[in-house]
């Protein structure tokens, strides 16, 4: 044991000390009932258990095979794949992907009907009561009654709704995808307090995740949480708050700094690409706003505006709504006499048209999906795709297919390839990410609880809670002493690598998180039960636990002392706890490598 908490140690340091490309930021992560690779006794042994059941309400249809004569995926690229475009890989995951293509695979989860969320109750908003936890009196029971604000104002619950469906929904690429946006297109419980429009706004993120990125600004804009959010409702004509039209263009679409295609700043140096007059101006155009009808209040309403109420779209009042002559993004003018639907769409649509949005918004997308710095020459190709609306024969021909972006990215030939040996390739895996991604490789049966208040705020990353709406991390933080950025290591620091090494010691060795006391909950517990009759060969185990989750492999020092450290657990005729102590060795220093935790 003593051999294990030293290699546990030295790896934790070496952690902490890597670059994006050369190591990561973060701890320990968990062992995993998931099964080995697609290949050897693990898939026989592990596959049924590897299959997490999928979360009712997502449907995805089986993707095509491969073509006759076409050749499968490799073993390490399916796996980088799936680390890309899912929440990890399963041993039945990687067997699908290898059987069908890259291609088929993103073609039937962009068919997939897609998870619904729970309809949280809007009785927060439609009660009338100044106080609604104090007064409302008809709970369906006495827990949320004690619990009301967690239950009902909190992201709490859709957090947990959130790690069952990055557990086990069918839908994994339209679950990633949603997850990039929403920290895009950030809105947060952190100021807006109302569980279901929390999950109204998340939910519209799933549905957009393979539309058009025109359509996805017009539901971002229209949506009330986020006109909450950023100030955007009840904005009278006379004196509009500016927080959203800024945001908007420097968060939501265009950006700072004028752009070349490929993502580089235009003329070498930061260009402007709106002033302060711009900002002014989108303000008034987008005036004469107020929420959806339904909601009550206290006080009752006040004149022209609305109560809070986030179910629905934004109602356009007339009268409230600056019908002035305006400017607009990229050089373009909104002529005098509109009304509040047609002058938000003129917004909209010159910066749907203006040529940063494209780099701008694809490479965030690449940096969330597959790498921290990726090449101009590959956000080039994510841009052309963002204009052409088709890439790899995917996409509707329209500008702003998402469709065509999301296959632009995973399917580039610097998001796929045996082997990814550049220094500035790779991200580390958010906490979000990891978190999952543990669960998977466990085949952790969960409630998704315990992710939001206690392990969330650990790792930095409550999920629906970030701290602003620049996100949790931003997507320019630089990593000391290179010229390159990593984001996720904008929250990674000693404690939070840490509580990586603690969730995986929880889940290994405390039998994962216990039942919360909400009705339904089951709490979280990992099964390596299908893992166990690999462990007479130390080598063979970790080879197999290697393959699934670290592409590439790990540098041949570290995986020689994790083969000795597993093979310090004597083979014993008296006792079975020897296999169990070797898987739990192999999961945990393996998901604690520097290999692991930075997603190549």
């Amino acid at each position: 044991m003593d051999r294990i908490i030293r290699l546990g140690g030295a790896l934790l340091l070496t952690t902490l000390l890597a670059a994006c490309g050369g190591g990561g930021g973060g701890g320990s992560s968990g062992g995993s009932g998931a099964g080995g690779s697609s290949g050897g006794a693990a898939s026989s042994a592990g596959a049924a258990a590897a299959s997490s059941s999928s979360k009712p309400g997502a449907s995805v249809p089986a993707p095509a095979p491969l073509a006759a004569g076409e050749a499968a995926p490799s073993e390490a690229d399916a796996v980088r794949f799936l680390t890309q475009a899912s929440f990890g890989p399963t041993v039945r995951d990687l067997a699908v992907v290898r059987g069908s293509g890259f291609r088929n695979w993103l073609v039937a989860q962009m068919m997939a009907a897609g998870d619904n969320y729970s309809a949280y109750s809007t009785a927060v908003h439609t009660t009338g009561l100044k106080d609604f936890c104090a007064e409302y009196g008809a709970f369906p029971s006495e827990y949320y009654r004690k619990n009301c604000w967690q239950e009902y104002y909190s992201a709490e619950p859709l957090s947990r709704e959130f790690y069952v469906s990055a557990l086990s929904g069918a839908d994994q690429l339209r679950q990633r995808v949603a997850l990039a946006l929403g920290q895009i297109f950030v809105v947060s419980n952190s100021e807006v307090s109302g569980t279901y429009g929390l999950r109204d706004y998340h939910q519209m993120l799933l549905d957009q995740s393979f539309g058009n990125v025109r359509e996805l600004l017009g539901a971002v804009s229209r949506n009330p949480a986020m006109a909450d959010y950023l100030n955007l409702v009840n904005n009278e004509k006379a004196a509009p708050n500016e927080n959203f039209a800024r945001e908007l263009m420097q968060l939501f679409s265009i950006g700072l700094c004028e752009l070349t295609a490929d993502g580089r700043l235009a003329g070498g140096s930061c260009r402007p690409t709106y002033d302060n007059n711009i900002v002014r101006e989108v303000a008034f155009a987008l005036t004469g706003w107020t929420y959806p009808a339904g909601g009550v209040s206290a006080w009752g309403s006040s004149g022209w505006k609305n109560p809070t109420y986030y179910r629905g779209q934004l109602l356009a009042v007339p009268a409230q709504h600056d019908t002035a002559e305006r400017s607009l993004p990229g050089g373009g003018k909104l002529g005098g006499g509109h009304t509040p639907a047609q002058a938000m769409d003129a917004v909209l649509n010159a910066l749907f048209q203006h040529p940063n949005i494209a780099p701008f918004i694809g490479k965030q997308l690449i940096q969330h999906l597959v790498t921290s710095n990726p090449s101009p020459a590959y956000v080039g190709r994510v841009s052309q795709a963002f204009a052409s609306g088709t890439a790899f024969g995917i996409g509707s021909g329209q500008r702003g297919d998402m469709k065509a972006i999301i296959a632009a990215i995973l399917l580039d030939s610097e998001a796929r390839g045996d082997s990814k040996s550049a220094t500035d390739y790779g991200r580390l895996r958010e906490p979000a990410q990891f978190i999952a991604g543990l669960l998977r490789a466990m085949n952790t049966s969960s409630d998704g609880a315990g992710f939001y208040y206690w392990w969330g705020e650990e790792f930095g990353q409550a999920i629906f809670n970030a701290n602003s709406v620049f996100n949790f991390y931003p997507p320019d933080f630089p990593l000391a002493g290179t010229s390159l950025v990593g984001p996720a290591f904008a929250i990674e620091n000693p404690n939070s690598t840490l509580a990586r090494y603690n969730l995986s010691n929880r889940m290994l060795y405390w039998n994962g998180l216990a039942a919360g006391g909400f009705p339904g909950a089951s709490g979280s517990t990992a099964d390596i039960s299908s893992w166990l009759p690999l462990a007479d060969n130390a080598s063979s185990l970790v080879s197999e636990i290697e393959r699934l989750l670290v592409t590439g492999g790990l540098p041949a020092d570290i995986r020689s002392g994790i083969v000795d450290a597993v093979a310090a657990w004597p083979v014993s005729s008296t006792s079975s706890s020897w296999r169990t102590e070797r898987v739990r060795t192999a999961f945990y220093l393996i998901l604690a490598s520097p290999e692991y935790q930075v997603q190549r």
